[in-house]
C-alpha cells in the first residue's frame, strides 16, 4: 500500500507537471493540454491584457506590424480604448471574434480597392491566429488586439481620405473636414457591427466614376495573372496594308487589351497589317491620347507594350486621388480633368451633361494648379490685365523691342482712370509701369487674351477659365506633339475652353433670359467688360487624374503630363506615418 506521501506525488505529476520544472502558473506554460488551460485562464493578473494593450498604445510603436510606427493613430487608439478600460475589443475568452476574422478578411482584400494589403500586414495574420488557437498569454492578445485596430484604422482612413495629405503634394483640396471619428467608427460599426464589407463599402467616394475605375482595376489584376504575353513587334512604323511579321503578337495584345473583340477572327499566319487590326488599333490610339491614324507607329507600339502591373499602378494613384475630392456639392460641379484635357459639366441628376476639349499651362514653367473654387460669374468682352509675372517677363520685354501700343494691343491707365490707348511707350512711361503706377490692360474684342468671354473664380493663383483669341488656334488636330500625341499644354495655367459660348450656356441655364443665343450676342455685339454674376455660384474643381473609365466600360490612359503620377508614387512608397 502507498503511503500518503507517495500519493501526493502522484497527483502532482499528473496535475501540475509544471512545478516539477520550477515554472510557476503565471510563467510561460508548456505545450501540454494541462499547460494549455493554466495558460489560457492566466489572466489571473485582472488587468494584465488592458496593462499591456495600455503600454502598446502609449508607446506608439509595435514591432511586429509592417509599419511599427503608429504614433499618429495613437490619440484615436487612446480614445478608442480608454472607454473600456483598455479591455480588448478583438479577442473574446482567449479566442478572436467573429467580427476580428471578417476584418482581418477585408484587410487581406485591400489591393481590391486600390490600396495595398502588405501594408495592413495581410500576409501576418494567418501566424496572429493561429497563435491564439495555441497557447499564448498576454502579450500575444494585446499585440494581436492593437495590431488589429492600428491596421483597420489605417484602412478606413486610408479608404474614406486616402494615404496622403493632397496639400503635401501641392493640391489644394482640404480632407480635415472629411474625416471620420475613427474611434467611434471602428467601435460602433465595425467591433460591434454585423455586415463589416458594407459598412466599409459605405465609405469611399461616391462617384460612378470611381466605381467604374474599381472594376476595371480588377479586371487588369486578372489580366495580369496570366502574365503580360509577348511584346509587340516594333518594326519602325507599319501603315495599314503593309506587311507585317508582328501580326500574331499585336493580335494577342489588342485582345487581351479589349480593343480586338473576341468575335473576331485573324488567321494566326496572316502578315498583312489591314481589317480589323487597324479598327483595333485606332480604338487603342483613342483611348491613350493619340491620334486614332491607324498607323502602327513608335509611340503606339510603345504605348501598348507599357506591363499591365504598370497600368495598375496608374489606376491605384488614380484611386488615391479620388479620395481626396469633396464628396458632396451643393451645386452640380465642374470638373476639368488636366491630363485629359477635358472638361466635364454634371447636372442635377449627377450625370455629365456637358464636355468639352480644354487646353491647360505649359508643363513646365506655368503648370496650370490643382484646387476647387467657385465659379462666381462670366465678363462678356472682358479686358485682360496681365499677372505680375506675365508683365515683368513677357509684355515690359516686348514694349521696350516695339513700344507701339497699337502693335502690342495694349493699353495704359492710370491711378486716376486715364486712358492711354495710342502712341508709343516712352522710357518714362515705361518706368510708371514698372513701378505699378501705370496699369497695362488689353482692351476688348476678338484677339483679347480672355478672348470674348472669361469664367471667373477669385484665387491666389489668378487662374480662370475663357476663351482664345480668334487668330489663335488651339483645337485643331494640327496642335498635336511629337509621335501624333495630341498637345493641350501652351498657356500660362489658365485654362481655355474650346466652346466658350456653350460653356458659358450651360452656367446660366437656370438664368432666366439667357440661352445660347443671347451669349453669342453678347459675345460679339455685347457691351464690353458686362458681368454676369452666377447664383447661386458653381463648384468648380480643377483635378488630375491619368486613367478615366467610360460608361461603356473603355478604359482611357494619358500622360503624366506634370510628373504628378510620378511625385505620388514616390511618397506612397515612404510608407507609414503620412503627414496627415
Amino acid at each position: 500500500m502507498r503511503s500518503t506521501r507517495q500519493l501526493e506525488i502522484v497527483i502532482l505529476l499528473l496535475v501540475s507537471p509544471m512545478l516539477l520544472s520550477g515554472q510557476t502558473s503565471t510563467q510561460k506554460a508548456s505545450s501540454s493540454p494541462v499547460a494549455t488551460s493554466a495558460k489560457v485562464s492566466s489572466t489571473q493578473q485582472p488587468n494584465g491584457v488592458p496593462a499591456r494593450l495600455r503600454e502598446i498604445v502609449t508607446s506608439g510603436h509595435l514591432e511586429e506590424l509592417r509599419w511599427p510606427n503608429f504614433t499618429d493613430y495613437r490619440a484615436h487608439l487612446n480614445n478608442f480604448y480608454r472607454p473600456s478600460a483598455y479591455k480588448p475589443a478583438w479577442i473574446s475568452d482567449g479566442k478572436p471574434t467573429t467580427q476580428a476574422v471578417d476584418v482581418i478578411h477585408i484587410l487581406q482584400d485591400a489591393d481590391r480597392e486600390g490600396l495595398l494589403a502588405e501594408d495592413y500586414d495581410a500576409s501576418r495574420w494567418a501566424d496572429r491566429l493561429a497563435s491564439l488557437k495555441g497557447p499564448h498569454d498576454d502579450a500575444d492578445e494585446a499585440q494581436f488586439d492593437a495590431a488589429l485596430t492600428v491596421c483597420v484604422m489605417r484602412y478606413v482612413s486610408d479608404l474614406h481620405i486616402g494615404r496622403v495629405n493632397p496639400q503635401n503634394l501641392g493640391f489644394e483640396f482640404d480632407v480635415s473636414h472629411k474625416k471620420l471619428d475613427l474611434p467611434q467608427f471602428v467601435r460602433e460599426r465595425l467591433v460591434n457591427g454585423s455586415d463589416l464589407r458594407s459598412e466599409l463599402a459605405d465609405i469611399g467616394p461616391p462617384f460612378p466614376s470611381y466605381q467604374r475605375l474599381r472594376a476595371a482595376l480588377l479586371h487588369y489584376m486578372e489580366l495580369e495573372k496570366s502574365g503580360d504575353g509577348e511584346k509587340v513587334l516594333d518594326v519602325g512604323g507599319v501603315s495599314p496594308g503593309g506587311q507585317y511579321a508582328g501580326v500574331a503578337g499585336l493580335t494577342n495584345r489588342l485582345r487581351l487589351l479589349g480593343d480586338l473583340p473576341d468575335s473576331v477572327t485573324i488567321p494566326p499566319d496572316a502578315k498583312v497589317y489591314e481589317g480589323p487590326l487597324v479598327d483595333a488599333v485606332k480604338h487603342f490610339q483613342g483611348r491613350f491620347g493619340l491620334q486614332p491614324t491607324g498607323e502602327l507607329d513608335y509611340k503606339t507600339v510603345v504605348e501598348m507594350n507599357v506591363p499591365l502591373s504598370d497600368r495598375i499602378e496608374q489606376m491605384r494613384l488614380a484611386l488615391e486621388r479620388y479620395r481626396w475630392l469633396p464628396y458632396q456639392f451643393k451645386q452640380p460641379p465642374i470638373v476639368i480633368n488636366v491630363p485629359e484635357f477635358r472638361l466635364y459639366g454634371f447636372d442635377e441628376k449627377n450625370e455629365v451633361g456637358l464636355t468639352m476639349r480644354v487646353n491647360v499651362g505649359e508643363d513646365y514653367d506655368h503648370q496650370t494648379p490643382m484646387f476647387e473654387n467657385n465659379i462666381q460669374y462670366i465678363v462678356f468682352r472682358p479686358y485682360w490685365t496681365p499677372t505680375p509675372n506675365i508683365l515683368r517677363k513677357e509684355i515690359i520685354p516686348d514694349l521696350e523691342k516695339n513700344p507701339s501700343l497699337g502693335d502690342q494691343n495694349l493699353e495704359l491707365v492710370s491711378a486716376g482712370g486715364k486712358v492711354i490707348r495710342s502712341g508709343d511707350v516712352t522710357p518714362a512711361l515705361l518706368q510708371q509701369v514698372r513701378a505699378g503706377k501705370l496699369t497695362v490692360r488689353q482692351p476688348p474684342g476678338p484677339e483679347n487674351g480672355m478672348g470674348l468671354v472669361k469664367f471667373i473664380f477669385p484665387n491666389q493663383h489668378d487662374v480662370y477659365i475663357h476663351d482664345t483669341p480668334a487668330s489663335l488656334d488651339m483645337f485643331s488636330e494640327a496642335t498635336e506633339g511629337e509621335e501624333g500625341e495630341l498637345k493641350r499644354v501652351a498657356s500660362h495655367g489658365c485654362i481655355h475652353v474650346q466652346e466658350p459660348a456653350k460653356f458659358a450656356a450651360w452656367l446660366l441655364r437656370n438664368t432666366p433670359g439667357w440661352d445660347l443665343e443671347r451669349v453669342e450676342k453678347a459675345m460679339h455685339d455685347g457691351r464690353d467688360n458686362q458681368q454676369v454674376n452666377l447664383v447661386p455660384p458653381v463648384p468648380v474643381l480643377i483635378f488630375y487624374m491619368t486613367v478615366v473609365v467610360e460608361e461603356n466600360g473603355d478604359v482611357h490612359f494619358f500622360h503624366d503630363i506634370y510628373d504628378h503620377d510620378r511625385t505620388l508614387k514616390l511618397e506612397l512608397a515612404q510608407g507609414y506615418p503620412y503627414p496627415k
